[in-house]
């Protein structure tokens, strides 16, 4: 079954290592086959990648691009292990990200490292409130 994916005017869409860019009109793609795809939303540079957590999710970035990439691999493991030691309560979606990679699902990785984003941002949010403690949501976070 192939993939749709509908791009507003000027999105960009990342096929394999190829950039898509859509003309000015809302345009619909019906794709087949198995290469990395991403929407110019969820990419992120070394530039853009400015938290501990944005990291973690461009070395994912990497590895869903280029499989062979030993180099983002490695990079992950450091930024992970760092990320674990300075907030403990994050071992969840770590464990998650790493459970992604292990079994092949590394587009459900950058899900989970999406997830350790937003969880980051709790985690600010919280602490620039003022308010004490690890915040929690409806799954226990």
């Amino acid at each position: 079954m192939a993939l749709k994916v509908e791009l507003k005017p000027g999105e960009k869409l990342l096929i394999g290592n190829c950039i898509v860019t859509n003309s000015d009109q809302r345009t619909r793609l019906f794709i087949d086959g198995n290469a990395p795809i991403l929407r110019e939303k969820d990419i992120l540079t070394a530039e853009t990648a400015n938290t501990p957590a944005k990291r973690i999710y461009l070395a994912v970035q990497l590895m869903y691009i280029d499989e062979d990439s030993n180099e983002a691999r490695q990079a992950l493991l450091d930024l992970a292990k760092d990320f674990l030691a300075a907030v403990p309560s994050s071992h969840r979606y770590l464990d998650q990200i790493n459970n992604e990679i292990l079994t092949g699902s590394l587009y459900k990785a950058l899900k989970a490292a999406q997830k350790l984003i937003e969880y980051e941002q709790d985690l600010l949010n919280h602490v620039s409130s003022g308010r004490s403690g690890v915040p929690t949501d409806g799954e226990g976070r």
